[in-house]
């Protein structure tokens, strides 16, 4: 028989996109998409049980169809439908009690997959350059989704050592991005106008999600020659873009605030519904963020598709056109560069182009 392969936030997009890739997998006998609300989206042939991972019934679904492998993708910093941050927090925290609870009770499970995220480092004026898998943060997130990440984390190593024969993979992801990106940084890089911290220009990096996708895969199934999936691999595209660059790639300028201001700012967003601008949010904008992916190339032997700079330009092809569109911007600068003020004759050639002067 095939492995039955249990998946959980199958409602949220990433989750109804792995469903149906793993169905795919000629390894897999059975799906079983677990969510506490139905998706609005097509999940193939799988198998999709209406269940919240708070209650102790995700226990009886692992029983009742054997599980052998469980991708946890309910962790998420943004709440579906009507709930909030409070509802966010049960579910990443006390959902994956219960859902590890049932786990360590199961005598079938035999690997289990742990979405988490770079966060857990936090974000600090002190920080090292880029994080290995090993560092320790130098001021532990204090709120938000990054501390539900960190307490998630610890649960998931207790587990680790009461079932020794489960093997569990944690990937730390990078901000996700991608033309379906549903997260508090992609609401905040929607924004008409980015609020900016004054004085900072944070170091940031993404992963696609065609790539989150791919070495999702990876993790479930059972290691590749010379590779090792059991274990905590930060996932993360190649480079990095400072958020200067972000927004002119954007084309939506900047409102720089003071840090002692900026709290007010992320109180006024969340009144109006716009955007999570939680403090941990905050400190990746003032601080920024880079991780090592060398466990991930060459432990885990994953190689992303897309770097940092392809998956913001693919998010921001998805975006509506910016305030200051960076190809009306070029033109502007241009023509004032052709100015006689400016140092240019103010005159074109045929073809549209400034004469050269010869060096004096």
């Amino acid at each position: 028989m095939g492995k039955v392969v249990l998946v959980t936030g199958a409602a949220r997009q990433l989750g109804g996109r792995f469903v149906r890739r793993i169905q795919r997998d000629p390894d897999v006998d059975r799906v079983i998409a677990v969510d506490a609300i139905s998706p609005g989206h097509q999940l193939g042939d799988a198998d999709f049980v209406r269940a919240d991972i708070r209650q102790p019934a995700i226990a009886r679904v692992l029983a009742e169809h054997a599980v052998d492998t469980v991708v946890h993708l309910d962790v998420s910093g943004k709440a579906l439908g009507a709930g909030g941050r409070t509802t966010v927090k049960e579910t990443n925290v006390i959902g994956t009690m219960q859902l590890l609870g049932a786990c360590q009770k199961s005598p079938t499970v035999r690997r289990l997959v742990i979405k988490s995220s770079t966060s857990v480092y936090g974000s600090a004026p002190r920080d090292p350059a880029v994080f290995t898998e090993t560092t320790p943060p130098k001021s532990l997130p204090s709120g938000g989704f990054a501390k539900d990440a960190v307490e998630v984390e610890g649960y998931v190593r207790g587990f680790a050592r009461r079932r020794p024969d489960v093997a569990v993979c944690v990937l730390r992801f990078a901000n996700i991005l991608g033309p379906d990106a549903d997260s508090p940084l992609a609401d905040y890089l929607s924004l008409p106008v980015l609020p900016t911290v004054f004085g900072y220009d944070p170091r940031l990096q993404f992963v696609h999600e065609d790539d989150v996708i791919d070495v999702l895969g990876i993790a479930s199934h059972e290691p590749r020659r010379g590779t090792l999936n059991s274990g905590t691999f930060n996932i993360a595209g190649d480079g990095v873009l400072l958020l200067s660059q972000c927004s002119r790639r954007l084309g939506r300028p900047t409102v720089p605030v003071p840090l002692p201001a900026v709290t007010w700012v992320g109180q006024a967003l969340r009144t109006v519904g716009m955007t999570d601008f939680s403090p941990e949010q905050i400190r990746l904008l003032t601080h920024g963020r880079v991780v090592s992916t060398v466990q991930m190339r060459e432990t885990l032997g994953f190689h992303p598709v897309f770097t940092t700079a392809e998956t913001f330009a693919d998010f921001a092809r998805s975006q509506a056109p910016g305030l200051l569109p960076p190809e009306v911007v070029g033109r502007a600068v241009d023509r004032l560069a052709a100015m006689p003020f400016a140092g240019g004759t103010g005159v074109t050639g045929a073809d549209g182009t400034q004469p050269t002067h010869s060096a004096r």
